[in-house]
């Protein structure tokens, strides 16, 4: 099986759906139209721009414009993780910390991926890394969100019954356990429903990708499997290092609750 190339004509017709989309908001009422044209807007000059940039870089093959791409993601997906907090924390911990977190994580299994399973030669190639990484940090920035907007929200809702703990002799540890476990319950869950999923339900992109690029599917799901386990990998240990980080950060070395280092919620209460 070839290759079977696009042409514009060939995605104006699948935009149709999208037009069908913004039409049914309007005879539906749902107000939903502008966003739906705004979001579609923002995807395709996305997608163009990374478009040429990747073209660049693929042709250059630099390791110190390829890092700069990767940090770049990086502090984009950082954005993206304070943007989606109920409650942020005061300064730059607000920003820093899910940022921080992610890209070490998402570092590492991207690198470790690199240098062991994928053996790119040579290994900062960006035709492999910033695929790779774009697809662990998507799910690691999600993980993250997660789990720290689950995390500040059980800590602002239980705050009597954490201060009676704290209270009491219990450690900060001892008292945002619950909380905690919560969070990282709510950070996880998503991998955990996506691999549970994947085969039986839905075929994901990359596999099918791959298939329809004519690679035998027993090695599409090669590739796919790698691709879950490096996801789980990086969303596990971006989640947990981000709130146990905030949950140290919201309190003190006097096991005290520091919620005066959260922000107050988005809609002022």
């Amino acid at each position: 099986m070839n290759f079977i190339a696009l042409d514009y004509a060939d995605l104006a017709i699948a935009a149709l759906l999208v037009v069908l989309n913004g039409a049914l908001s309007i005879a539906l009422r749902l107000g939903l139209e502008r966003q739906l044209a705004i979001a579609t807007a923002r995807m395709i000059v996305q997608l163009l721009l990374v478009g040429v940039v990747l073209t660049t870089l693929f042709s250059i093959v630099s390791p110190t414009w390829t890092a700069l791409a990767a940090l770049a993601m990086v502090l984009f997906a950082g954005r993206e993780i304070m943007a989606r907090q109920e409650r942020r924390l005061k300064g730059f911990w607000a920003y820093g910390l899910g940022t921080s977190c992610m890209l070490v994580a998402a570092s590492l299994v991207t690198i470790f991926a690199l240098l062991t399973q994928l053996q790119a030669d040579p290994w900062y190639h960006p035709r492999y890394t910033l695929p790779l990484l774009g697809m662990i940090l998507g799910n690691t920035m999600t993980g993250i969100s997660l789990g720290l907007d689950t995390l500040t929200t059980a800590l602002v809702r239980d705050r009597g019954a954490i201060e009676a703990q704290l209270m009491l002799g219990a450690t900060r540890r001892e008292a945002l356990l619950p909380a905690t476990r919560a969070a990282l319950r709510s950070a996880l869950m998503p991998i955990v429903n996506s691999m549970a999923a994947t085969g039986l339900v839905s075929l994901p992109g990359m596999m099918t990708g791959q298939i329809l690029a004519g690679v035998d599917p027993v090695e599409a799901v090669k590739y796919q499997l790698l691709i879950m386990f490096l996801i789980a990998g990086g969303t596990a240990l971006g989640a947990i290092t981000a709130v146990i980080a905030a949950g140290y950060r919201l309190t003190d070395a006097r096991h005290r609750l520091r919620l005066d280092r959260l922000g107050p919620a988005r809609d002022g209460i």
